[in-house]
């Protein structure tokens, strides 16, 4: 069986070509060459309109069974049923933090399990440290387990200004950053097309996604051909229709990989950087051994930007590692010249890690300093921390990752998630 989410509408196209022509080879003028070449305009004509519809139903209409696209004839569709299938996830588990950001844990076909999660900013929210929002201490010190403001408001509420989709591209990760969970449970295999595309459908289904960004479970270029190819099918007008502003790729600095997604593809680039030496990057990613600062930068400044486009720096913020003013100084010189704006993360601790989190104090000082050098540069809030949001942490409790053993407390965070995953669903039973 095909997979209907591993086709781009082209190839579908292609596809549903044979049936144009069984019903038309009968005209006889099938045997002039001249009409013979209209026919097989008229023929593809056909199938790249029928390719549309059914990209219309699954995409837009969120229709996944062939005998409700009533528009299709019906000996199109029975082709459909026992040619071509529309892939699911199986939700494994769903938990909702009290600021919004909804996690999904999915089982997949040999029983892998992946992440992705929907991330809300409400349309009064600020992400600057100092800004509206509560800082993480002030947050701690009313007792509350995550950053971010408390919120009663429905995940498909009008009252979200975004509602950004983190997805994954590999089953675990490669890429063994020392500061990164998915990075200790190493990596099982690649997503397929439609395991990758089929996150965005099961999370529109759910919620009126406005963003995408390939920053879960993963090394998306890592993973450059089915990724590429998902993001073909994610921005098609007559699929899911997302803006090429709307959709970013990270990178931990594969290269080659890099020059080749410019080539295939125009999406947002985003670059965990997280170090402003070599010998510093080199420390926490085994990436930059192969490709240093210098060459990672050199493919950058080669990167394919449309007007008023810039590439977004991931840093990683750590304590006492690279959070000093000499590493902010550092970042504003590597930056130059660069269209870009800097996306300071603070990093969220998990069981295990050897670092730690900065304080608000450094992470705002940090900020202004790039600030008063007329560098764009926000702060990501920490979400979902009451669901264990951070990339890795519900597939190591409830799914099938290696190498969390490290993480001493996980069997109690185990407990206690299914006690309140339980206790939810008591309640909701009972309202």
């Amino acid at each position: 069986m095909i997979v209907f989410q591993s086709l781009t509408k082209a190839e579908l196209a292609e596809l549903l070509l044979p049936l144009s022509r069984i019903r038309s080879s009968r005209h006889p003028e099938a045997d002039d060459p001249e009409a013979a070449a209209k026919l097989e305009k008229k023929e593809r004509k056909q199938a790249a309109y029928r390719a549309q519809q059914i990209f219309h139903w699954v995409y837009q209409r969120f229709v996944t069974d062939w005998d409700q696209m009533t528009d299709l004839s019906k000996d199109l569709r029975n082709w459909l049923k026992e040619n071509v299938t529309i892939f699911r996830l199986t939700e494994k588990v769903s938990q909702q933090a009290l600021d919004g950001t909804h996690k999904f844990l999915w089982t997949l076909h040999d029983q892998k399990t992946i992440e992705s999660v929907i991330i809300p900013a409400a349309l009064q929210e600020k992400d600057e440290v100092g800004s509206d929002a509560p800082t993480e201490s002030e947050l701690m010190g009313q007792g509350k387990r995550f950053s971010g403001r408390e919120t009663k408001t429905a995940i498909d509420s009008q009252k979200w200004g975004r509602l950004t989709v983190c997805i994954s591209s590999q089953v675990g990760c490669a890429m063994a950053c020392k500061f990164c969970l998915t990075g200790v449970q190493g990596l099982d295999r690649h997503l397929q097309t439609h395991e990758i595309v089929t996150q965005v459908l099961e999370t529109r289904m759910r919620a009126p996604i406005t963003n995408i960004v390939f920053m879960g479970m993963g090394e998306p270029l890592h993973n450059l051909d089915n990724v590429a190819k998902a993001c073909q099918i994610i921005l098609d007008q007559d699929g899911m229709g997302f803006s090429k502003r709307k959709v970013t790729v990270s990178t931990s600095g594969l290269v080659p990989a890099i020059d080749e997604l410019g080539k295939r593809v125009d999406v947002s680039l985003a670059i965990s950087l997280n170090s402003t030496t070599d010998e510093q990057r080199s420390a926490i990613m085994p990436v930059n051994k192969k490709w240093n600062i210098k060459a990672l930068l050199d493919a950058c400044r080669r990167y394919p930007l449309g007007p008023h486009r810039r590439i977004t720096f991931e840093y990683v913020m750590l304590k006492d590692f690279n959070d000093s003013m000499e590493d902010a100084a550092r970042l504003v010189a590597l930056t130059k010249g660069i269209p870009s704006k800097i996306n300071l993360i603070p990093f969220n601790e998990h069981s295990g890690a050897e670092f730690k989190r900065p304080s608000d104090e450094v992470v705002k000082k940090f900020q202004r300093y790039l600030g008063d050098r007329n560098i764009t540069a926000t702060v990501r809030i920490s979400r979902g921390r009451d669901i264990l949001a951070a990339c890795g942490q519900l597939r190591s409790i409830f799914g099938t990752a290696r190498g969390t053993e490290k993480h001493k407390d996980w069997a109690g965070l185990k407990v206690q998630a299914v006690t309140e995953s339980a206790q939810a669903t008591e309640d909701q039973s009972l309202g």
